[in-house]
C-alpha cells in the first residue's frame, strides 16, 4: 500500500520534541498543532477553552501516539502568560508558534476600550513575553525556530482596523528585527502575513469576509517555509495582495487597505 510521506517529519529531528502553539483551540492554531502532531512532534496546546482543548488533545494523541499536554491560559492577563512559562519549565521545547491573537472593526472611538487593550495584551504583549523566554532557551541549545503570525494588514494603517493593523505592524517589524540578530544563532524565525481566513477570527471580530483562505492552507505553507524562507503569504489571495500593494506607495496602500476594510464592515455602520 502507497504511504504519503509527511512533509514535515523533518521538524522533531531538526527542533526537537515538543512544540508550543497558543490559540490552539481551533482554526489556525489547531491546524498547526494537527500537522505538528502528524509530524511526531509532542504539542503543547494553549487556549482560553479546556474543552476544546481537551477535546483536541485526545483526538491528537489517540491519531499520532504523540502527547499533547493542555495549558489553559488567558493571554490577555499577565498571569496567563506566566501559567504558560511556569507549566511548560520542564519541557524540552524546541517551535514555538504564536497564533493567539484577535482583531475588531469598526471606527477606533467607536469601538470598547477594554476590547483594544486586551488585544494589545495578546496580539503584542503575550508575544513580547514568549518569544523573550523561549527563545533565549533555544539560543542556549543552538536550535529552535519560533513562527509569528502578522498580517497582510501590518505593512500600512488601516481604516476601521486601525489598531488591529497597529499591533500586527508591532509583530511584523519585531520578527523582522529578530530575524537580523537571530543569524548565525541557529534560531529559524518565520513571519505569517495570511490575508483573509476563514476562522472564528471573522465573526469575533465582526467582519463579513468574501474569499479568503482555509485554515489548513495557512499552517500547511507556513510548515513548509519555516527553516527556507523569513515571510509567507499563504493562500492565493494574500499572495496576490501582497504583490499589489508591494507595487504601491504607502499613502496608496493606506486608501486602497481602508476601502477594503470598509468594505468588509460597512454593516457596522449606523
Amino acid at each position: 500500500m502507497f504511504m504519503q510521506k509527511n512533509l514535515f517529519s523533518h521538524l522533531p529531528q531538526r527542533y526537537g520534541s515538543y512544540a508550543l502553539v497558543t490559540g490552539a483551540s481551533e482554526g489556525i492554531g489547531q491546524c498547526f498543532a494537527e500537522e505538528l502532531a502528524k509530524s511526531g512532534m509532542n504539542v503543547v496546546l494553549v487556549a482560553r477553552r479546556l474543552d476544546r482543548l481537551n477535546a483536541l488533545a485526545l483526538s491528537l494523541e489517540a491519531k499520532y501516539k504523540i502527547l499533547c499536554p493542555v495549558i489553559q491560559a488567558d493571554l490577555s492577563s499577565a498571569d496567563g502568560v506566566e501559567r504558560v512559562l511556569e507549566l511548560t519549565e520542564n519541557l524540552e521545547l524546541g517551535l514555538l508558534v504564536c497564533n493567539a491573537g484577535f482583531g475588531s472593526a469598526g471606527d477606533f472611538l467607536d469601538v470598547d476600550l477594554e476590547t483594544e487593550v486586551n488585544m494589545l495584551n495578546v496580539n503584542c504583549t503575550a508575544v513580547t513575553k514568549l518569544v523573550h523566554h523561549f527563545a533565549r532557551k533555544f539560543k542556549m541549545k543552538g536550535t529552535g525556530a519560533v513562527i509569528l503570525l502578522s498580517s497582510i494588514v501590518a505593512t500600512q494603517g488601516v481604516a476601521r482596523s486601525a489598531h488591529y493593523a497597529a499591533t500586527k505592524a508591532y509583530v511584523q517589524t519585531l520578527g523582522e528585527g529578530l530575524q537580523q540578530e537571530w543569524r548565525g544563532s541557529g534560531l529559524d524565525l518565520l513571519i505569517v502575513a495570511p490575508g483573509p481566513v476563514n476562522t472564528g477570527f471573522a465573526k469575533r471580530s465582526k467582519m463579513q469576509l468574501g474569499k479568503a483562505a482555509t485554515p489548513e492552507v495557512v499552517a500547511k505553507q507556513a510548515l513548509q517555509a519555516l527553516g527556507q524562507k523569513k515571510m509567507v503569504h499563504p493562500g492565493g489571495l494574500a499572495k496576490c495582495m501582497s504583490l499589489a500593494l508591494s507595487t504601491a506607495p504607502r499613502a496608496l496602500r493606506i486608501k486602497i487597505m481602508g476601502a477594503i476594510m470598509g468594505s468588509m464592515t460597512r454593516h457596522l455602520s449606523p
